[in-house]
């Protein structure tokens, strides 16, 4: 009870922050979205959260609007144009995902929320991969700043592993912890990205 209560106190502090100190960056990343992608600002999916019960997560969208289906992101994929690269490379593009914090669907810090898609497939090949919906998903995570993007089941089990270390020996210290981490890595000090000529994970 009480780790909750102050779980949400640094949600809401943290996303209070976040939305004043990059509330230019957001005005200047709807410009550029705009100019260079006719079609919404935002981009909307369906994310598995609490207890598997889905909700509607939201993102900068830095694809073009039409685009071909595909459920993974390629090397130099067509379908993301210049700034939403950037966005991706930066993290920008996860910034909406504040509102979703104040909704109540999601964390600040927590196991990252993935497509409902990809989950039907995870829960499948993976043994109690569905544990990690025990609880509300988060912008950034432990296996976040400690793992590369993933691109393949293998890659996802080793996630999963950050994952359940994350939600058993939660406490104030590794909270804090993972959002230093998340810092040095939006800041480009501290990377956990590779490079792989292969598919990743969108």
């Amino acid at each position: 009870m009480y780790s909750y209560f102050f779980k949400r106190v640094i949600d809401y502090i943290g996303s209070i922050i976040i939305g004043l100190v990059t509330s230019p960056v957001m005005i200047y990343a709807c410009y550029r979205i705009k100019k260079e992608s006719p079609g919404p600002v935002l981009f909307a999916q369906r994310r598995v959260g609490l207890q598997g019960k889905e909700f509607v997560c939201y993102k900068f969208r830095s694809m073009h609007t039409n685009s071909h289906h595909d459920p993974y992101t390629r090397e130099n994929d067509s379908r993301i144009f210049p700034f939403g690269k950037i966005m991706r490379r930066t993290r920008i593009d996860e910034i909406p995902q504040i509102l979703n914090i104040f909704k109540g669907d999601m964390h600040l810090v927590c196991p990252r929320a993935e497509w409902n898609i990809l989950v039907q497939n995870y829960e499948k090949e993976i043994p109690y991969y569905n544990t990690r919906h025990l609880v509300r998903p988060g912008i950034t995570g432990w296996a976040q700043v400690n793992y590369p993007y993933g691109q393949n089941m293998e890659d996802t089990k080793q996630k999963l592993m950050y994952d359940l270390y994350y939600i058993k020996n939660w406490s104030l210290w590794l909270e804090a912890k993972t959002i230093a981490k998340t810092i040095l890595v939006v800041l480009g000090k501290k990377g956990v990205m590779i490079d792989r000529s292969s598919t990743v994970v969108y």
